[in-house]
């Protein structure tokens, strides 16, 4: 009886734990769509993958917005890790981590994975199809 228990429990707590590690993923995919979201994060990102590190002063040079503006788009990029920030004295560089984006492709290799599979479906459906009326 202790072993089915302990079994019961174990069993219990993967089911826990995958519903934890899902629910962290579906957040962290929400998280950065949101972020890149907004065409002024889009350009920004891209902005910072092209030239590479920045200084906030002149990322806000390219846009007919504030530097506080600029500021909080940049933090919202930054809480989902799409770019870093060094200090260094008073300047903020800023940097793009592209490493975040693999987690998005993964889910849209996902996506399309199940797509072609029910693609591939039809076609065998419409290929079985075809063959009976001939």
């Amino acid at each position: 009886m202790i072993i089915f228990n302990l079994l019961v429990d174990i069993s219990f707590m993967r089911v826990i734990l995958y519903h934890m590690v899902e629910y962290d993923d579906e957040e962290r995919l929400s998280g950065l769509l949101k972020a890149v979201s907004d065409s002024t994060r889009r350009a920004l990102l891209t902005q910072l993958s092209q030239e590479g590190p920045c200084r906030v002063t002149d990322l806000a040079n390219y846009y007919d917005m504030s530097l506080n503006a600029i500021s909080k788009h940049l933090k919202v990029l930054e809480s989902v890790g799409l770019i870093t920030r060094k200090r260094i004295g008073r300047i903020h560089w800023i940097e793009a981590n592209l490493k975040q984006i693999s987690f998005v492709e993964n889910w849209f290799a996902e996506i399309k994975s199940i797509w072609e599979l029910r693609l591939d479906k039809l076609d065998e459906i419409l290929k079985n199809g075809d063959s009976t009326n001939d």
